[in-house]
């Protein structure tokens, strides 16, 4: 059985950009990125800084580059309307779909490969990371529990914050495993409650995580269930 904890490519890939910045600075560049799709589309880029509040930042951004800091939606021609209240993406190329709250707005971010977010509350997002890997199971990285302590400690939130896995589970569909993962990431002036979803298909590692702050984690969660269920990949 391999060890998640013995990969050290995995581990750099993963931690690019894998954990959402609350409080950030929102860089546009019409320079494209590898990492967004869309040409006519601009580079988002988000940095750490926890005494900016998110919500005056995200909406002041909002209201000077109205069409830089997101992509508009009509422009999402993979995404379509499926059960109330959400909107579901499916990725031909990389193999996977999902569904997420309708009125969240796409963000390219570097590192990522999908990434949506409620631009009112930043820390209510769904992010998708896609890497390249040799194995063909989740299960060869270990256990539910092993492989949730190690992501949420070293990518699935920053060194400083405070982490806590609350549970981790395994579910099969269509014969390929999946580990869903429930955690609280503490920072000095905010809590993060959030769900992940991983797992191993047409060669890659997929991460999907979605959450939301600890105070609004009672109205959420429903919503954040259905994301990370939704996730499914496809053979591509």
């Amino acid at each position: 059985m391999a060890s998640l904890q013995n990969s050290p490519s995995l581990h750099r890939t993963l931690f690019l950009n894998s954990f959402p910045q609350p409080h950030g600075h929102v860089h546009a560049s019409p320079t494209f990125s590898c990492c967004t799709r869309r040409p006519s589309s601009f580079l988002v880029q988000a940095s750490s800084s926890e005494d900016r509040p998110g919500r005056r930042q995200m909406l002041a951004v909002g209201l000077v580059f109205p069409s830089v800091s997101l992509l508009s939606q009509s422009s999402v021609s993979f995404a379509a309307e499926t059960k109330k209240g959400f909107l579901s993406v499916l990725d031909k190329k990389d193999g996977y779909t999902f569904v997420y709250p309708f009125g969240w707005q796409e963000v390219a971010i570097e590192g990522q490969d999908k990434v949506f977010k409620d631009v009112i509350e930043p820390l209510e997002s769904a992010s998708v990371t896609v890497i390249p890997t040799s194995k063909e199971d989740i299960r060869e990285f270990g256990s539910p529990q092993e492989i949730g302590e190690t992501l949420i400690k070293k990518v699935l939130a920053p060194p400083s914050q405070k982490t806590k896995l609350i549970e981790a589970t395994e579910r099969e569909v269509d014969g390929k495993a999946y580990y869903t993962l429930e955690f609280v990431a503490k920072a000095p002036n905010y809590t993060r409650h959030a769900l992940s979803i991983i797992t191993i298909g047409n060669g890659k590692f997929y991460t999907l995580t979605t959450g939301a702050n600890e105070r609004r984690w009672e109205k959420m969660k429903d919503k954040l269930h259905t994301v990370v269920e939704s996730f499914t990949v496809f053979n591509a």
